[in-house]
């Protein structure tokens, strides 16, 4: 069996929680409790003939008053950086989550996560930012995900499995 460590990146209140919540154990909550520090999951996952065992560090959300500590980072093989798709001012906060991670540890497998997909009424994120997005880094991983649906949910953290297998 292999090990990878990843960790689940965004804006305060994108949904990281509750999608990890979701990818482990099948479960969501109305509830929005702010992770203080870090929370870490695991789930053991099938990539072909592989056994993956997914340490999910689900770090705190980024704000302006606060910077992702680097001791959090260190060993990660993988990171899911997630955008709320009600708030397009997470995009640039992504991007910039997303810099400085590859800053500490070099270009390393994303997927991008744009949440909140089952609130079509409130959706702003425009198709074209999502494409821009997907070819960040030679053609990253998009989803469209909703940690309350469970949509693209499991698909999106397999793929980024799949992608640690390979690398």
């Amino acid at each position: 069996m292999i090990q990878k460590k990843i960790c689940i990146l965004g804006a305060a209140g994108v949904g990281k929680t509750s999608l990890t919540a979701q990818f482990v154990y099948s479960k969501f909550s109305e509830k929005y409790l702010s992770t203080m520090g870090v929370k870490i999951d695991r789930k053991q996952v099938e990539v072909g003939n592989t056994s993956v065992n997914l340490m999910i560090w689900d770090i705190h959300g980024e704000e302006k008053y606060k910077k992702i500590t680097t001791s959090y980072l260190r060993g990660a093989s993988g990171i899911i950086t997630v955008i709320d798709g009600t708030r397009p001012d997470t995009v640039p906060t992504a991007l910039e989550i997303l810099e400085r991670v590859e800053q500490d540890l070099g270009i390393i497998p994303n997927v991008f996560l744009i949440n909140k997909a089952d609130l079509t009424d409130a959706w702003c994120i425009p198709n074209d930012t999502i494409e821009e997005l997907a070819q960040h880094h030679q053609s990253t991983p998009v989803y469209k995900t909703s940690a309350k649906t469970g949509e693209h949910v499991e698909e999106s953290f397999l793929k980024l499995a799949e992608m640690l297998i390979q690398s």
